[in-house]
């Protein structure tokens, strides 16, 4: 795909949130079990009001990631003075569970090193995030806050970065006034992995048929 039709930069995500990337992980966000998050798809306020449920899937299983969830729509798009609003921010702020498992793998039975380590890598899941504030690989830092659009139709945008061993990544200091960039650059994350974004505008809003 083209450069200029991917939706990433169709949406001007790639412009007014990240720089140009090449996407490297695998990153499924669905929501409610069956609404999975599809690039320039709209979805119903009453799908996303609890937090959706992350498959991330890359070729180093002890890699550690970073998720955030943010709308640079905020509070309307014709006057996005609150631009970036972070909804939602999920680091690894601790030794993935793969290392911990390897390390003590002379104590554990054959069994649970399977069952542990094997499994893991048969499902390609390195984040589980199912409605849960500590996942086997990141502990909510930020709690979802439910989209809540009054005007206009927002974008929704989740970016996936992979820290680099297994450094600390700080907590932004406030939802509003959030800045993408700044923040990989603050904590030496570097370009995204990965991204995806979702519409949604005002439940009673009028949509086009």
């Amino acid at each position: 795909m083209s450069r200029a039709m991917d939706p990433l930069t169709v949406g001007r995500v790639v412009g007014e949130v990240l720089d140009i990337f090449t996407p490297s992980v695998k990153m499924n966000v669905t929501y409610n079990s069956n609404k999975q998050v599809a690039n320039g798809h709209e979805l119903m306020p009453s799908v996303i009001a609890a937090k959706p449920y992350v498959e991330i899937g890359g070729d180093d299983m002890r890699a550690a990631y970073t998720l955030i969830m943010t709308d640079p729509d905020a509070p309307s798009p014709s006057d996005p003075y609150l631009r970036e609003h972070l909804h939602w921010f999920v680091p690894s702020n601790k030794v993935p569970f793969l290392v911990i498992s390897i390390h003590f793998l002379k104590w554990v039975s054959l069994y649970t090193y399977i069952y542990l380590c094997i499994y893991p890598l048969c499902c390609r899941i390195v984040t589980d995030i199912p409605g849960t504030t500590d996942a086997s690989f990141g502990k909510e830092i930020v709690g979802y806050e439910t989209p809540n659009p009054v005007i206009g139709i927002h974008r929704y945008v989740f970016i996936l970065f992979k820290q680099r061993g297994r450094q600390t990544v700080k907590t932004p200091a406030s939802r509003d006034h959030f800045n993408t960039r700044k923040f990989s650059e603050e904590n030496g994350l570097g370009l995204p992995v990965a991204a995806v974004y979702f519409n949604a505008q005002r439940e009673t809003a009028a949509r086009r048929r």
